[in-house]
């Protein structure tokens, strides 16, 4: 990498899983009716949508964790937890005319298998009496390695689970010492060969670059673990030190973070010997085996993001239940309370419990689609008059500074993002984020792009 493109670009901005990004959301959310009349508006279009629990709880703190959690050992904050959960779906479902089709589950956290079988099992039961299973559907979970079992896989397996995201972050003792990661590499494999024999037919491993005491030698044997287990996905993610937002992360040094130039080579390192697997990029930080569907999707041009990741399904109606999470019905955002007391208070009073929210202007949702297409496909063009606004126009002389140093290719009506500007893709987002970028909330609110 050039370095001194590094040095010019490596600043702090958004990763634009949501355009406009949360920090600039209307400062007054919308009514629970406005809101819901965005979901059935989507609703009427497809009954399908993708659906989001968020788990919250965790035993341990990992501390370079950026999640929303709650550390606790008490397991009988399971049950009345699950039990709202239930009551804000029934909340939606009396919204619908007609039983939702789930193409997208995905149960994150937190840690989804703090929770006993029992309860999952209760959970999905409850989700599924008020929907139908879409016949090619995603059911994916996140697996902390030292919790989930054989009876959590076989639980979630008979509910109609195909998807297994573990989260290995890396493979090192003294690594995930410093970040209080408490896993082992047998405990991994152990989930592999469980999820295997079950009958997942897709893996994913999440990795870190970055990290505390993170070296070549650490991606090199990450990588080694890695292509004996061969998972058929892995997302390749950039730790983002931002320990004013997460104290947790105050828990080591900034001086032991690999940083700029030396982070830079440990995601490049890991890039080139994945690429030596077989494995194909998708996206940025996101890696798949050419048979897997994100791979296929990105092909066909069918590649879709969401608040769940990438996906090979793009449902305009996601409903996120549970304590933060954030739901998209393409026209409109709202966010859960954050704090879990605050959250089930609401809901147990029959309200939907957001706290803040943003309604799309038809002009957000332009240049929505246009960093969509670039993060999914890494070229967008506006050949149609409908793909056009003023917003996109103002774009124009941010994206001749890009063109000079290589980091786009402009043609008539069209960007495509070059190999050397991959790795500064929220840059190349950011130009085109002229209607909110210019009114930046006071303090820095996100990680460096590198």
């Amino acid at each position: 990498m050039n370095p001194q493109l590094l040095k010019k670009y490596n600043i702090a901005a958004p990763r634009y899983t949501s355009y406009p990004t949360v920090p600039y959301w209307q400062k007054e959310k919308p009514s629970e009716q406005t809101w819901i009349e965005t979901a059935q508006k989507a609703f009427e279009n497809n009954r399908e949508i993708s659906l989001y629990i968020h788990l919250p709880y965790c035993e341990n703190l990992c501390t370079y964790c950026g999640c929303n959690k709650r550390i606790t050992k008490n397991h009988a904050v399971e049950e009345p937890y699950i039990k709202t959960v239930l009551k804000e779906w029934e909340l939606y479902l009396q919204k619908f005319p007609h039983q939702p089709i789930i193409r997208e589950l995905h149960l994150g956290g937190g840690t989804p298998t703090f929770f006993s079988t029992e309860s999952l099992d209760f959970l999905l039961k409850g989700i599924f009496k008020g929907a139908e299973k879409a016949k090619q559907h995603n059911f994916s979970f996140e697996a902390h390695p030292s919790s989930t079992n054989l009876a959590h896989l076989m639980t979630l397996k008979s509910h109609g689970f195909n998807r297994i995201s573990i989260g290995v972050q890396d493979f090192d003792e003294k690594i995930l010492t410093a970040i209080n990661r408490k896993q082992t590499y047998r405990q991994v494999e152990k989930v592999v060969i469980n999820a295997q024999a079950l009958g997942y037919d897709s893996l994913n491993f999440d990795l870190i670059f970055g990290l505390p005491f993170q070296t070549k030698a650490n991606i090199r044997d990450n990588m080694k673990k890695l292509e004996y287990l061969r998972p058929h996905r892995i997302a390749f993610y950039s730790y983002a030190h931002v320990p004013w937002l997460y104290p947790g992360q105050r828990a080591y040094s900034e001086s032991d973070l690999p940083k700029g130039k030396e982070k830079r080579a440990l995601y490049n390192l890991g890039k080139e010997l994945l690429l030596e697997m077989g494995y194909e990029e998708i996206g940025f930080d996101h890696f798949a085996l050419p048979t897997e569907s994100l791979a296929i999707a990105q092909k066909e041009g069918t590649l879709h993001r969401n608040f769940m990741g990438y996906t090979p399904f793009n449902t305009k109606l996601n409903i996120a239940l549970g304590v933060s999470a954030i739901s998209d019905s393409w026209t409109g955002f709202v966010q859960n309370e954050k704090k879990i007391e605050d959250y089930q208070a609401r809901v147990n009073q029959g309200e939907l419990p957001f706290f803040r929210g943003h309604l799309l202007t038809p002009a957000d949702q332009v240049l929505r689609k246009h960093i969509l297409k670039l993060i999914c496909q890494f070229e967008t063009d506006w050949m149609d008059e409908s793909d056009r606004c003023e917003g996109l126009y103002a774009a124009f002389d941010r994206l001749e500074e890009l063109e000079k140093d290589g980091l786009i290719e402009r043609a008539p009506f069209q960007i495509k993002v070059t190999e050397i500007g991959k790795p500064f893709i929220r840059n190349i987002c950011l130009a085109l984020d002229t209607r909110y970028w210019a009114k930046q909330p006071k303090g820095q609110l996100f990680s460096q792009v590198v």
